[in-house]
């Protein structure tokens, strides 16, 4: 068996459509009773793991794979996360983030994007993916307000997957970068309090007495519940805070990412009125966290927002629905970014 790894390998299948590195490597191996570090051992890299290699390979270690599995060094080099640059590449997960109804049919076979928290839809089946402990996206959110967040959120995922590839041209010309979107999203924007009324399930008088610690249980209050409503009124109250920043990402669940991704669309296309709509929504404390994230931002649109949340204090004092501002949209038309038009515009 050694002597037949020290060449090529007599059998090695070819890679599925767009799987990973890691799980390619774990396929085969197992073809010869071995661990995917075993493999790479005899291949002659000991010492490093297949997660490393799909982060980081080098030319001679994807020649030296390719030519002992007898396939092309672009194809190895195809199964890693090489258009990731440098600063997003911690968020990728060891395996699968969510759960794929279509993919589990075979489930030796890991995707690529499968790995990234941006990911809601199967690129190979094309379906909704659903949360890791198989709940679908419907059993958390209705169909007609998925049906109404979809385009937002994929518009969403496109920045953000083109930002972690370093391609992000908004990022680019001034206006607010993602991390800086995020750091807003996550930032509380009141006090932590505990569920509302309208957060709390309907409980007998016994049943809040046993709950008592849940119902008086203080959660944080993130802009984030400001950008995406839906996603404060749906969400379970406990599932609602996320990790700060960039970390949310890494970290969060279906759920969370996808709302994510939708605010990071919204504040992409109107950051003035959805920073001054957390404004408006604050508390003293809330408004002195959201002001000292806003301090990153252009100063140019820190005065528009300024404006706006004067519109709405006056709109709102006088007892009146706050009046659309179409001059505060973003003048981007995401169609006409090249590097990203494909994937950020159904």
């Amino acid at each position: 068996m050694n002597a037949a790894l020290a060449s090529l390998l007599p059998v090695a299948p070819r890679p599925a459509a767009e799987e990973r590195l890691s799980s390619w490597l774990s396929r085969v191996a197992g073809i010869y009773d071995m661990s995917a570090n075993a493999l790479l051992a005899h291949f002659g890299l000991a010492g490093v793991s297949a997660l490393a290699l799909e982060q980081g390979l080098s030319a001679r270690q994807g020649a030296l794979i390719a030519a002992r599995a007898g396939l092309s060094a672009r194809t190895i080099d195809n199964m890693t996360f090489a258009a990731l640059a440098p600063h997003a590449r911690f968020v990728i997960a060891p395996s699968a983030r969510y759960f794929c109804p279509s993919c589990a049919k075979t489930p030796a076979i890991g995707r690529r994007d499968a790995a990234l928290p941006w990911t809601f839809w199967c690129s190979v089946h094309g379906v909704r993916l659903w949360a890791r402990d198989k709940r679908p996206m419907e059993s958390f959110l209705p169909e007609s307000v998925l049906e109404r967040l979809d385009p937002i959120a994929r518009r969403g995922a496109a920045r953000l997957a083109a930002w972690a590839e370093d391609h992000d041209p908004m990022g680019e010309t001034g206006a607010p970068t993602v991390p800086d979107l995020l750091r807003f999203l996550t930032t509380s924007y009141r006090r932590p309090s505990p569920p509302s009324l309208s957060e709390q399930p309907r409980l007998s008088l016994e049943a809040r007495r046993t709950a008592h610690a849940f119902l008086t249980r203080p959660i944080a209050r993130q802009a984030l519940l400001v950008a995406v409503p839906e996603y404060d009124r749906f969400a379970p109250v406990l599932a609602k805070p996320v990790r700060s920043g960039l970390a949310a990402l890494a970290g969060g669940s279906l759920l969370q990412n996808y709302a994510l991704a939708v605010g990071v669309a919204r504040l992409t296309q109107n950051p003035v009125e959805q920073a001054a709509a957390a404004l408006a929504a604050a508390d003293a404390e809330g408004e002195t966290n959201l002001r000292r994230v806003l301090n990153i931002w252009p100063s140019a649109t820190r005065r528009r927002i300024d404006v706006e949340l004067r519109c709405l204090t006056k709109a709102k004092a006088a007892g009146e629905a706050p009046r659309r501002r179409q001059l505060q949209r973003s003048s981007t038309n995401y169609a006409r970014v090249p590097e990203i038009s494909a994937r950020f515009v159904p």
